[in-house]
């Protein structure tokens, strides 16, 4: 009885194996490098070229080749090899000026660079210029703004609220409170056009406006339940009747903890003289230039995504009757936030930034 060659075990070491489990898991790797990491790591397990062959769906040839280039090779036997082509027409050296160029030059008629504009200055084509911005993630024509706080007591502030995000006081409550002021009910001139297959929604880009609205909001930070007043100003005593709310809200044992902005209205005396009649009430302000501290902005953010920017109002009421029910939608299966970066990483971030803007000047 003729018995056929024997394949001598495959070892890999343990490096070896982190990279194979790796390439396995991570969701940008090639599919055949992928399924070759798994052929491989099958064959480690004592698994036969025919075994391997039926559990993947390859042929026994396909598994043997892979198995015989990684004890070749090991790990660089699984990838590609170079593929004969044309050769290439840019080179490092231009690849390089054109994100140099990019980077620390401006064109003399303009206040940054196009691809047209590059392709002129470098003798490339438009369509190389795209393809070397894409790959170094560079957008001349974009531009994107940022405010650094000023607040002498922005470390103490920070510490302050996230603390409170990620560590709770026992029997309290910490409620994220704002408000979203002059949102408009805004009506189009003339009838929607429907969205169907092949085109998108139409409306006009002009408006009728039916008068403002201004959402006061308190978002529970643990169980993401928003306790909701639109009311048609947004003063100090618009304010105090929503503390009323809230206090009516909550339940009378818990201690309350409130972050809020440094908005005018929320400093007035007769605040300050709510406030002292009822002890379990601490606010926590945000410092200035600082409102991404407070979680109830990401509400505001959705509630403007999903009801306001598309939506179509004839009157001041029907708005407030689509923003309470997208509150009343909320509590009906209410999902908190998770806060996820500590105080130390966001002063960190912060001074990372502040070291980039002023190595700049």
């Amino acid at each position: 009885m003729a018995i056929g060659r024997r394949i001598p075990p495959l070892v890999v070491s343990v490096d070896e194996r982190e990279a194979l489990e790796r390439w396995t898991r991570r969701t940008t790797t090639a599919q055949a490098l992928a399924l070759r990491a798994r052929l491989i790591l099958a064959c480690a397990a004592g698994k036969t070229n025919t075994m391997g062959s039926a559990e993947f769906g390859v042929s026994k040839q396909m598994v043997g080749k892979w198995r015989s280039r990684f004890v070749a090779q090991r790990l660089d036997g699984l990838l590609d090899e170079p593929r004969p082509g044309a050769p290439r027409q840019i080179s490092d050296a231009d690849v390089a000026r054109v994100v140099t160029l990019t980077l620390a030059t401006t064109p003399e008629d303009a206040t940054h660079w196009s691809t047209r504009a590059m392709a002129r200055r470098t003798g490339l084509s438009q369509s190389a210029i795209s393809r070397i911005w894409r790959a170094f993630a560079l957008q001349p024509h974009r531009t994107a703004g940022f405010q650094l706080s000023q607040d002498p007591l922005f470390i103490e502030k920070v510490r302050d609220i996230v603390g409170l995000y990620l560590d709770p006081p026992e029997s309290a409550l910490v409620l994220s409170v704002d408000e979203k002021s002059q949102i408009q009910a805004l009506d189009r001139t003339a009838p929607l056009v429907p969205m169907r297959p092949g085109q998108v929604e139409r409306r006009t880009h002009d408006y009728r406006r039916h008068g403002t609205t201004s959402l006061f909001a308190a978002l529970d930070v643990r169980t993401g339940r928003v306790i909701g007043q639109c009311q048609r100003r947004h003063r100090s005593v618009e304010f105090r009747t929503f503390l009323d709310r809230i206090d009516a809200a909550v339940p009378a044992d818990l201690a309350v903890h409130i972050v809020l902005d440094n908005y005018a209205t929320h400093k007035t005396a007769a605040i300050h003289r709510w406030l002292a009649k009822r002890p379990r009430y601490h606010l926590h302000f945000t410092p200035t230039h600082g409102s991404w501290l407070n979680q109830v902005e990401r509400f505001f953010a959705a509630l403007t995504e999903k009801q306001l920017r598309r939506g179509v109002h004839r009157s001041t009421r029907a708005l407030e009757q689509a923003i309470e029910g997208y509150v009343e939608t909320t509590n009906a299966a209410p999902h908190p936030f998770r806060w996820t970066k500590s105080a130390d990483a966001i002063l960190a971030s912060v001074a990372r930034f502040c070291e980039r803007t002023l190595a700049t000047n």
